[in-house]
This record gives structure tokens, C-alpha cells and sequence, in this order.
């Protein structure tokens, strides 16, 4: 009963109202952030360590910018939990709609997630050092990346990245205490990482992915058909389930082009992972389900509406009615 009580108040919670108009009506994907997303003086607050330039040699010409945030009370005898973010400009970014590193000092600070150390990465940009006049933009190299299906995001992080952090902070390994999001392209990264590595990232925060034909390519001559994102609700029908617990963001008036449409694709993701939870539950599957929560507004290509719920949605995640 606590479980089903706690899963009703995180609805609710999650369901964040847009913003009252003066004449009581509301604008489609207006999303306030709430109080655990802003600075607050009597809150403590962790380090924003960067950004340092990075050299992958999974994406041999390019180079990203990465931020580490480290949590009040960091203790590399007791690891913290790890959260990955894509399109770490924007994620960290104090006037943006995500403003991760101040949701997790508050949500610290109350003890309503563990304390947990953040990694804030950039896509890589073809040339020798990060342009430092980007700011807010897309590297160039961002969809060959994040929109891709094969496994060369997640090598990068993973036998990368990861360990070039771990040189100087310590964090946890158990992937149920790791967690990897995005949004948009970043969003189908994040997916893509922990449905290939679900023994390095157990969570994953979507919100608007790119579940589309972005990173589609028709056969070529001796070159075979490259699938797009579009490709994942078959993929998760028809292949064994993952440990992997996932929340899923998107909006009615979201994307819809030559690439796809984002919010049918949102929806598909959603139908494939309930059914294959139901199938292995009607075949006496003794394996592993999908944890799955979504949150569907009004919004339109948009970090607005995940950045109001991202408190709640890493409470899902880490929190003690989990």
C-alpha cells in the first residue's frame, strides 16, 4: 500500500501545471520550475569542477567539453552515486531550464536522493579545441554521436571518459546507482548507453528524445542500410528484457518532420516496454522487468517541462519510497 500511495503522489507531483494566465487560462508548455531547482542561500552547495576539454579516441578529430559537479561532503572512501548528463552546456547551464547541479544540491540537502557526483559532457566538435564562442549550440558532431545506435557513445563514456574522471573523483560501479539523461538527441544517447551497457547505467532520464530517423542512412553501394532511433520499439519487443528503469518525457506539441514524429515515438517507446513487461509476465518470464514511469504534457521541442519534474524524476529514481 506505501509503494502504491507513494507512485499516486509522484503523479501528481510529476503532472507540474503550466503557467495561470490572467484570464485563468494557460499557455501549452509552460512549465515553472519549482523551488528544488532553484539557488537557495541556506542550501549548501556542491562544486562545479571545469569544463575541461576532451580528446575521445572513439571520435578521433573531435573534442568535448566535460563538468564534474561534486557533492557537499564528498567522501572517496564512501562513493557517491553517478549521474550522466548529454549536452552538458545546457544541463548545467544556472539560467537554463535544467539547472542540474542546483536540483541536486537541494535534493541533497533534504537526504531525498543519495549524494551523488555529476558528469556533464558536451558532444564533440570537429576541431582541435572547443569553440569558445558555441555557448548554448550544438557541437557540430552532436547527431553522428548521440543519434547513432551502435556502441561508440557508450565506449567513449565508459573506457573514456568515465575513467579519466575517476583519476580524480571516485563514485559508485553498481549500475542501479548510476544514472544517464538527456534530452532530445541527448536523450536517445542516454537510452542507447544503458541499452547496451545496462551493467554500467540502470537508470535513464528522457525527456523529448529523439526516438526518429535522425540517424537514418539508406543503403549505398557496398554500403549496408544504417537504422535510425525509429528502430527502438521493435528492438524492445523483440529482444530480451533489460535491468534498466527508465522515465520518459515529451509533449503533444513536440517535433514532427521528415525525421518523425517525437511524441507518437515517445508513445511507441512506452506501448513497446509495457508490452514486453506483460509478455514476459504471460510467458512466466522469471527474468528481469522494465521500470517505467512517463510524464506527457503540451510542450513543444522543449527542456521546460523535464526541467520542472526532474526533481521528482530523480526522486523516482534514487529516492527513498523507490
Amino acid at each position: 500500500m506505501r509503494t502504491m500511495v507513494a507512485a499516486l503522489l509522484l503523479g501528481v507531483a510529476l503532472a507540474s501545471p503550466a503557467v495561470a494566465q490572467p484570464d485563468g487560462k494557460r499557455l501549452p508548455g509552460d512549465y515553472p520550475l519549482g523551488s528544488d531547482s532553484l539557488v537557495h542561500a541556506d542550501v549548501a552547495h556542491g562544486r562545479l569542477e571545469g569544463p575541461f576539454e576532451f580528446h575521445a579516441a572513439a571520435f578521433p578529430g573531435t573534442v568535448r567539453r566535460y563538468w564534474v559537479y561534486v557533492p557537499v561532503g564528498y567522501d572517496p572512501a564512501r562513493p557517491p552515486n553517478l549521474l550522466v548528463f548529454q549536452d552538458g552546456q545546457r544541463a548545467t547551464n544556472p539560467a537554463g531550464s535544467l539547472r542540474v547541479p542546483a536540483v541536486l544540491d537541494n535534493l541533497i540537502a533534504k537526504g531525498d536522493i543519495p549524494p551523488t557526483l555529476g558528469v556533464f559532457v558536451t558532444p564533440g566538435n570537429l576541431s582541435d579545441h572547443y569553440p569558445p564562442n558555441l555557448g548554448m549550440s550544438n557541437p557540430d558532431h552532436r547527431a553522428a554521436e548521440y543519434d547513432a545506435l551502435d556502441d561508440s557513445y557508450v565506449r567513449m563514456l565508459t573506457q573514456e571518459l568515465l575513467p579519466e574522471v575517476a583519476k580524480r573523483w571516485r563514485f559508485a560501479d553498481a549500475p542501479e546507482r548510476r544514472a544517464i539523461g538527456g534530452t532530445s538527441s541527448g536523450a536517445i544517447a542516454a537510452f542507447t548507453a544503458a541499452w547496451l551497457r545496462p551493467d554500467a547505467f540502470g537508470n535513464v532520464i528522457s525527456f523529448i528524445g529523439s526516438y526518429t530517423s535522425i540517424g537514418y542512412r539508406p543503403a549505398s553501394g557496398a554500403m549496408p542500410m544504417v537504422p535510425g532511433g525509429d528502430l527502438y520499439p521493435t528492438l524492445i519487443r523483440k529482444s530480451p528484457i533489460r535491468p534498466i528503469r527508465l522515465f520518459l518525457q515529451d509533449g503533444s506539441n513536440d517535433l514532427d518532420n521528415e525525421h518523425g514524429n517525437w511524441f507518437l515515438a515517445n508513445q511507441q517507446m512506452l506501448a513497446a516496454l509495457n508490452w514486453a513487461n506483460a509478455h514476459a509476465d504471460e510467458q512466466g518470464d522469471k527474468g528481469p522487468r522494465y521500470a517505467v514511469r512517463h510524464a506527457w504534457g503540451d510542450g513543444a521541442h522543449s527542456d521546460a517541462h523535464g526541467g520542472a519534474i526532474l526533481p521528482d524524476v530523480l526522486r523516482w529514481i534514487w529516492g527513498k519510497t523507490r
